[in-house]
């Protein structure tokens, strides 16, 4: 049963069908009804960051409530992207079947081996500020204190490129 936890959750692939993938990883997220997702972004085609020498990405962002600690949602995580075939390990920033990342959870501070949040690189990723800003550009960054669409305006052209596709 979903509770009073406000989460948003980033998604991305880049191998075989991308939109299907991130599709069930949606899905698979309220399974079991221990989250419940109250808003979902457009998906987007992402330029790679870091590893460059790679097919782009299909992203999106999605809001949900849970009644799960953090540590629970990321077990949860994990637990899809190994269903979706995704094999531990692999070359950081490289290509993946389906990546899924808690970005905020509350305004939560948390810094655990695994689990940083909020996510320690949020706030310099295009491909996840442009599609947070579709479901809560307001919502505010609890270190930087900064919302979604300050930080993304704070980008300017870093060369990141995203384009809505759906």
């Amino acid at each position: 049963m979903s509770g009073g936890h406000t989460i948003f959750v980033g998604l991305g692939s880049n191998l075989g069908d991308r939109i299907a993938h991130c599709r069930f990883g949606i899905g698979a997220l309220e399974e079991g009804g221990s989250i419940r997702l109250t808003a979902h972004s457009r998906f987007y085609l992402t330029e790679p960051q870091g590893y460059r020498e790679q097919d782009w990405f299909v992203n999106a962002v999605v809001r949900g409530e849970t009644g799960l600690s953090p540590a629970a949602v990321l077990a949860r995580l994990k637990e899809i992207e190994r269903r979706a075939g995704r094999e531990p390990g692999g070359i950081p920033c490289g290509p993946r079947v389906l990546d899924l990342d808690l970005l905020l959870y509350d305004g939560l501070v948390l810094d655990l081996p695994g689990l940083t949040l909020p996510h320690p690189r949020l706030a310099e990723r295009r491909f996840v500020l442009q599609p947070l800003c579709d479901i809560d550009p307001d919502v505010r960054h609890p270190v930087l204190g900064q919302t979604a669409r300050e930080l993304l305006r704070g980008l300017g052209e870093s060369g990141q490129r995203v384009e809505a596709i759906s």
